[in-house]
């Protein structure tokens, strides 16, 4: 099958994984595979680094003439590449394959949802999915929009992503390398917080839940920040450290590899993210990895982790209630074994698998007039 995803994304955020994952996994089974990227972007260097063939478009592009530039490039490449699938990650003109969709008929238009931010509910915004030939959610609250919205059933899917287990599973080895590498005993129980160092990544509430658990006398807790600078800069979380007093209780990584290595590592993880996580690459990648996973309620992470496993995010009382029940070493356990229940349907194999389903059946529209 040839395909086309368009991933118009500066960073190398949570929708460009999802696009550049799933384009991987089409490219190694055989399928033709272009991405269409912005130039001189994070999301093109992560394109380079999976070696993928890409297609740079100024694909966000404002100006009259630059939209001019744009649909010449976009009516050269469909006559070029000829794609049967057109899998647009971003709304960013996509009212341009909307219409060369209705002028040429002869390739199927997807549009992935991946955003934390709802889609618009009004007349423009409804016409335009429904010129999709599918609507792919990456999580069940944006299904429930897309219903909400009055599109048809038939054409909404949801979709959470994959982990591959290949290159993330549980590891005993790594674990006590990294454990002794980083000073941490079996006496201690180490959480463990995965991602960027950001506001909406909830590491300032995890840093006040173990403080209060720290006054309650739990002192051997640890947590691993694996992250970086980012929104937020590391100087301004050391800060947050010194201000609790857990400058012995706390280690930030920095950018680490490989990750999953530093994954096993951790007794206990938690995804307490405040907003976002529409599609939340950190939390399948613990789960491989057989690590017990706390979550917020927030976007996917209810699709993926029992009620038991979950918190309101911000709320830091709850979180310390949280992580103190998960201290006992059976309620880990209950917790990794609905995990490992879930785990399957969440493989780089079923990712695949489930898109290209959605696709099969949206190329049956292509095939009779609308």
């Amino acid at each position: 099958m040839r395909i086309l995803h368009i991933a118009n994304v500066r960073w190398f955020n949570a929708t460009v994984w999802y696009a550049m994952e799933l384009a991987r996994l089409q490219q190694a089974a055989g399928h033709q595979v272009r991405v269409a990227v912005l130039p001189g972007t994070l999301a093109e260097a992560a394109g380079e680094k999976r070696s993928l063939s890409l297609v740079r478009l100024d694909h966000n592009t404002r100006t009259p003439w630059g939209m001019a530039r744009l649909a010449r490039a976009i009516g050269e490449l469909t006559s070029r590449f000829r794609p049967q699938v057109v899998n647009c990650h971003r709304g960013e003109h996509f009212w341009m394959w909307a219409a060369l969709r209705r002028l040429r008929r002869d390739f199927a238009l997807i549009r992935t949802r991946g955003d934390q931010r709802p889609p618009k509910n009004d007349p423009i915004n409804r016409w335009l999915h429904l010129q999709a030939d599918a609507v792919i959610s990456t999580n069940s609250a944006t299904t429930r929009r897309f219903l909400a919205m009055g599109l048809p059933r038939e054409r909404i899917f949801c979709v959470l992503g994959g982990v591959d287990t290949e290159t993330f599973f549980p590891n005993p080895e790594a674990r006590k390398r990294v454990r002794a590498k980083l000073g941490f005993t079996e006496d201690h129980l180490v959480l463990g917080l995965l991602g960027r160092l950001d506001t909406v990544k909830g590491q300032r509430e995890i840093i006040e839940a173990l403080r209060t658990l720290h006054h309650r006398g739990h002192r051997h807790l640890r947590l691993l920040l694996l992250g970086f600078s980012s929104a937020l800069a590391e100087a301004t979380v050391q800060d947050w450290i010194r201000a609790a007093d857990l400058d012995a209780a706390i280690t930030i990584t920095g950018r680490v590899e490989p990750v999953a290595e530093y994954l096993n590592a951790v007794d206990l993880a938690v995804v307490p993210s405040l907003w976002s996580e529409a599609i939340a690459r950190a939390a399948l990648e613990w789960m491989a990895c057989g690590v017990p996973t706390l979550a917020s309620t927030v976007g996917v992470l209810p699709d993926l982790f029992a009620p038991e496993a979950l918190a309101p995010p911000g709320d830091v009382a709850a979180w310390a209630q949280r992580i103190e029940k998960a201290m006992d070493a059976d309620f880990r356990l209950r917790l990794r074994d609905l995990q490992d229940q879930r785990l399957p349907e969440l493989t780089s194999e079923t990712f695949l698998a489930a898109t290209m389903e959605v696709y099969a059946r949206a190329l049956t529209r292509v095939e009779r007039p609308r």
